[in-house]
């Protein structure tokens, strides 16, 4: 049973007719009415304010209308939008940009994509994967999630979500996290080998010691590329400014995207010179994108980056994960799974765990659920949450686990 957060925001215009007009995605969407967004807090229509302890699913690394985020945007506003489609034209934050991710990775990584989601990123990876090494075979995960595009489903590992969707991409195939006697599945006819660094729909799973090293070895010695899926542990949220950087492995191809750009759509895959050529020629226009690279896009991304990287935020990371494991104890918290800032707390049921979430917005606190793992309550704050604000939030789902 599935409960909808429109029980508690009814009468309200502005709810209507995002019901009337507007695409649902579920048949329980909360309708809640925004008014505006700051720091660690989402202002309702209701007149109350709520802490926010998903940030738009991983995507606001800094919080909401984040000051330099906001003025990197108006600036950029005011010089210029879309110009050129990507590619083609020089202009001055993708660029820089795209300067400032190379320095801030390690080697062979060096060159970036600029693109439109996560997604969109995982497609063009996977094309870049298939171009490069003129293979055609694909391993991915069981129960991965990598997107909803045609490309990024078929990889994606969890077949309720996809199997109305087929046909989808021929030649994927999937073996299962953290499991070394799968490896053998990966041959001289693969292409790539795509995995989320930690797995986020199945409940933020971390890969064990030394698997993503011995994984990497396995590629190398069949001459299969690795793909990282950085879309939600990238920019900071575990930590590091990139997640694969705890286990001791650089990817071929690193995908990026949601925390990225503070707020707004984008994503980028990243690879070294030499692979990344590849889609240049034979055929030339190996990826196109219309707006992938957009100046006020790039603008608010660079803004991002910069501050994840000089902010100190990266740092307090790992003891506000403390925090949070200190707080969040109760016998009906089984487990907490995740690193960082991406935790995953197991009450047990996708009906009692939905059934909190709806009662921590009653006490205005926002919390979600894993996409495949509704057992599992999401932990993604802001990397700027303060120690006061973790306390509030985890007074109140205590109080509403002591309550149901």
């Amino acid at each position: 049973m599935f409960f909808s957060f429109a029980e508690i925001f009814t009468g309200m215009e502005m709810q209507k007719d995002f019901f009337s007009y507007q695409a649902q995605t579920t048949k329980f969407a909360a309708g809640f009415e925004v008014d505006k967004a700051v720091g660690s807090y989402i202002f309702g229509t209701d007149g109350k304010k709520y802490l926010d302890f998903v940030a738009g699913v991983s995507a606001n690394t800094l919080g909401h209308s984040h000051p330099k985020v906001v003025e990197a945007i108006k600036e950029q506003a005011d010089k210029y939008l879309h110009v050129m489609v990507y590619g083609e034209y020089a202009q001055e934050k993708p660029v820089a940009l795209c300067k400032l991710l190379a320095e801030a990775t390690p080697e062979p990584l060096e060159i970036t994509y600029l693109v439109n989601s996560g997604a969109e990123a995982i497609d063009g990876s996977l094309k870049l994967a298939k171009r490069y090494t003129g293979r055609e075979e694909i391993i991915s995960f069981k129960d991965s999630y990598h997107g909803n595009t045609h490309g990024a489903l078929s990889v994606s590992g969890n077949e309720f979500h996809k199997r109305e969707f087929r046909p989808l991409l021929p030649m994927v195939s999937f073996i299962e996290f953290n499991n070394e006697k799968d490896f053998d599945k990966i041959t001289e006819k693969t292409a790539c080998v795509i995995l989320e660094t930690i797995q986020g729909a199945a409940g933020f799973l971390v890969p064990d010691n030394d698997y993503l090293i011995k994984l990497k070895k396995r590629c190398e010695d069949v001459g299969a590329l690795l793909i990282l899926d950085e879309i939600q542990p990238g920019f900071g949220r575990t930590g590091k400014l990139f997640s694969f950087e705890h286990y001791g492995v650089v990817p071929d191809i690193l995908v990026m995207g949601k925390g990225m750009g503070g707020g707004v759509p984008v994503g980028a895959f990243m690879s070294s010179k030499e692979i990344m050529d590849s889609l240049s020629h034979s055929p030339k226009l190996g990826h196109i994108t219309t707006f992938g690279g957009n100046p006020l896009i790039a603008a608010s991304s660079y803004a991002t980056l910069k501050e994840v990287l000089e902010s100190g935020l990266m740092d307090l990371v790992g003891e506000k994960e403390k925090l949070f494991r200190e707080l969040l104890v109760h016998p009906k918290i089984r487990n907490v799974n995740g690193r960082g800032l991406m935790l995953a707390v197991n009450l047990g049921s996708p009906e009692y765990t939905l059934d909190v979430a709806k009662k921590c917005m009653e006490k205005g606190l926002i919390v979600f659920w894993q996409l495949y793992r509704n057992e599992y309550l999401r932990i993604s704050p802001p990397l700027t949450i303060s120690e006061g604000e973790i306390r509030e939030g985890c007074r109140i789902i205590l109080d509403v686990l002591n309550e149901n």
